[in-house]
């Protein structure tokens, strides 16, 4: 089956949003003495798998937008990552 050129934009989007998002995870677990992760699952919880606290969340969420323009939390509260990826990617 062959993508049209819409689906590998959106795929590439996708892609650079995760490591994105990876990179500004790993830069908040460092800041708290924790190891870096090398990959992210939709499933992890960004509180009880990633051990954020509400400082956490709100320094991830400056490292975020600065990076993408987009707040992580405009339009509600997130608690795993797969919500997050979704409202970098537009949904």
């Amino acid at each position: 089956m062959h993508q049209s050129p819409d689906q590998g934009v959106s795929k590439k989007r996708l892609m650079k949003m995760r490591k994105i998002l990876l990179g500004a995870i790993n830069e908040v677990r460092a800041n708290k003495g924790l190891p870096s992760l090398d990959q992210l699952s939709d499933a992890m919880q960004l509180r009880e798998d990633l051990q954020m606290d509400s400082l956490d969340l709100a320094e991830l969420t400056v490292r975020v937008e600065s990076k993408t323009s987009v707040d992580i939390f405009a339009d509600g509260i997130v608690t795993a990552v797969g919500e997050i990826v979704g409202r970098l990617n537009g949904h």
